[in-house]
């Protein structure tokens, strides 16, 4: 790690810091994320994000989800719009609605095809997206890209996969958010490769609370964030004692989330799975609440 990282106190006004929820499928779950993000928005994040199934199979309701945010809780909202699999006239469509709802922020992906889906539509990458709604909406939108400090699980390899997040950079991004990782190390080597390349918009670090191992397992395995060894290891001696487990999670990602903010990131995005009290507490822990 280079010393240019490092900066005596942590300025919170300066900071991105950022929630994401999925939209919920039943009106019990749309009571409870109405009931955390009440409570989340009173840490008065910069944004909340929403996210969007594959192949956009929650549109409507990350439309909904993303609209009633805005509306009550004063925080801006960022829907995720994913492009693959969709025609320009769909996109054009969503943004031209997003737009019209006063909505100004965007977290703009590449998205999974949905499962059985051979037809890729007219955007393969991101880039191709983020210069789209450039081209269709001007300045109106802040775009968020998406970051992979220990690589896309589809790419090559690491230098490739730079590239491919410079480009995105260079379509028109604002900042971006990377995958979640529990290895600083990766996060700032990223960082840096990403700087010698020219990149001088934030990268706020992803932050997954952990409170289940074996769901965070599968997650990881999906998306290919790593788990260090003895990480897993530590985990695995908890076997299924939850209270365990989600106090040494606590501690860990607290400990992560201090020295990455003490090494100069630009602010935290937490993954919160619609849920307050992990997020809370590392909140609590890193001296973050007043």
């Amino acid at each position: 790690m280079t010393d240019d990282h490092q900066h005596d106190h942590v300025n919170h006004d300066d900071l991105i810091f950022s929630f994401e929820f999925f939209p919920p499928k039943t009106d019990k779950g749309a009571e409870n994320l109405r009931a955390v993000r009440n409570e989340l928005a009173a840490l008065n994040p910069r944004f909340f994000s929403v996210t969007y199934g594959a192949g956009g199979s929650t549109q409507a309701n990350t439309l909904n989800t993303v609209l009633e945010i805005q509306r009550d809780s004063g925080i801006e909202a960022a829907p995720h719009l994913s492009c693959v699999g969709s025609s320009a006239e769909q996109i054009r469509e969503t943004l031209d609605t997003y737009r019209n709802n006063g909505i100004k922020h965007i977290v703009a992906l590449r998205g999974d095809l949905p499962s059985g889906s051979r037809d890729l539509g007219q955007f393969r990458y991101a880039n191709e997206l983020v210069e789209f709604i450039r081209k269709e909406t001007g300045d109106h939108f802040n775009i968020e890209v998406a970051a992979y400090p220990e690589m896309h699980p589809q790419a090559p390899n690491l230098k490739v996969d730079i590239d491919n997040f410079v480009r995105k950079v260079q379509s028109g991004a604002n900042s971006a958010i990377t995958q979640y990782f529990f290895n600083a190390d990766a996060y700032w080597h990223f960082v840096d490769e990403c700087v010698k390349k020219g990149v001088e918009i934030p990268i706020v670090p992803g932050i997954m609370p952990i409170t289940n191992y074996s769901q965070l397992a599968r997650f990881s395995d999906m998306c290919g964030a790593e788990i260090p060894r003895w990480l897993r290891k530590q985990l695995e001696t908890y076997a299924d004692d939850v209270e365990s487990i989600a106090k040494f999670g606590e501690e860990f990602i607290s400990l992560l989330c201090e020295n990455l903010l003490e090494t100069g990131a630009p602010g935290l995005h937490f993954y919160t799975m619609n849920r307050v009290e992990p997020t809370m507490s590392i909140w609590k822990n890193i001296g973050l609440a007043d």
